[in-house]
């Protein structure tokens, strides 16, 4: 199931990629060669970039790429180790939890109340920011099977020392 969300994942975000390459350079194009650029480039530009950071800092979750910092987890052995990878990655689902879905799902109800628009494209802003919350349950799938993989590996290594003759 994770290979399948990694690979449509990935591939959306080369599309959106594709995408604002396309518009940037569309922008660009009619700016100088046509002396007026298309008024909804730069804001379709700057939805996709919004996008594409969201979207990408939940894929770099899962693929454990992310930015961390890891001073005390090297120093650690055994179970002290374990105890604080299972402390980091539940702050992380919190906040994914917190900021990411139930605050994003509370921006969405306030635009959509307000029925704000975007000012270039008139598109719905529910819309641009309906990304957020997708991305924190995409961290938190990502982080639960994190745990879980280091649990099972656990698991196995502690058959396998059971298992073998003394």
């Amino acid at each position: 199931m994770k290979n399948t969300i990694d690979r449509y994942l990935g591939y959306f975000l080369a599309f959106l990629m594709m995408l604002m390459t396309a518009d940037v350079l569309w922008g660009v194009f009619t700016r100088y060669a046509l002396e007026s650029q298309a008024s909804w480039s730069e804001e379709l530009a700057r939805f996709l970039l919004i996008w594409i950071g969201i979207l990408g800092a939940a894929y770099a979750s899962g693929q454990n790429m992310h930015l961390a910092i890891d001073l005390l987890l090297p120093k650690l052995k055994g179970d002290s180790r374990k105890r604080l990878f299972y402390l980091i990655n539940m702050v992380v689902i919190l906040f994914a939890l917190a900021v990411m879905v139930i605050g994003g799902l509370r921006l969405i109800y306030i635009t959509y109340v307000l029925g704000q628009l975007s000012p270039a494209l008139r598109i719905p802003m529910t819309l641009v920011y309906g990304i957020v919350p997708i991305s924190g349950l995409l961290v938190i799938y990502y982080k639960l099977h994190s745990i879980r993989a280091v649990a099972k590996m656990d698991l196995l290594n502690v058959q396998g020392e059971e298992n073998t003759p003394a």
